[in-house]
């Protein structure tokens, strides 16, 4: 199983720390947050990893390398700037991903959950860890029943930036610069989001002040 790291965009509202200095690379608790995926990926056994780039992509990739000092392959999608979104992102790398399902994970959010190799359900085309509504998100972005994300207006949770992804979920899409929820609010709408809410530590490290609590 492979994974992806989204770690190409601007980190707008980090500003002035990310203007010198690409998000994920952004210390938390001692690491740059892209390290603590790095380390969540090889305790999975998930040792081929792409990583896209954009904003100051020069720096992610002079830092990380081929990824062989974490016990990884690491390869690069190309997006320059601006990037390509989450979901023009993930498209514009399935090239180097193949065309098995794969964990994304967003670069620039901090999450203790153990990502593991796993299986998709039969019908599904994406599992997403979400977790509870931090009080900047209050109204969350999925709704989560008997293993099923759906979109109802009812006790919603906020999708983590973890997940795993089928290939099939971007067949339709015109490539370039998009975002993938939508992709998966109508597949949730089929049915084909299984989820799972996750209890542990979790932070967008939207602001400087949420990433000095963290």
């Amino acid at each position: 199983m492979k994974a992806m790291i989204l770690a190409a965009g601007r980190g707008e509202r980090m500003r002035p720390l990310t203007d010198t200095l690409p998000k994920p690379l952004l210390v938390a608790r001692g690491r740059p947050l892209i390290e603590h995926h790095l380390d969540a990926l090889v305790r999975a056994g998930i040792t081929d990893v792409v990583i896209n780039l954009g904003w100051l992509g020069e720096r992610l990739r002079d830092h990380v390398g081929d990824g062989r000092r974490y016990g990884l392959t690491v390869a690069y999608s190309e997006e320059g700037y601006p990037p390509l979104d989450t979901g023009g992102g993930i498209q514009h790398a399935l090239g180097l991903l193949g065309p098995a399902p794969f964990w994304v994970l967003n670069g620039d959010v901090f999450c203790d959950f153990p990502v593991r190799i796993r299986e998709l359900a039969a019908d599904a085309l994406a599992h997403l860890v979400l977790v509870r509504n931090p009080p900047q998100h209050p109204a969350g972005d999925f709704a989560l029943a008997n293993g099923l994300v759906n979109n109802s207006a009812s006790e919603r949770h906020t999708y983590s930036g973890f997940a795993i992804v089928d290939p099939r979920l971007l067949a339709a899409s015109t490539p370039g610069r998009f975002p993938l929820a939508p992709l998966l609010r109508d597949a949730a709408a089929r049915g084909a989001v299984t989820g799972e809410l996750h209890e542990g530590a979790w932070s967008d490290v939207g602001t400087p002040e949420r990433l000095a609590a963290l």
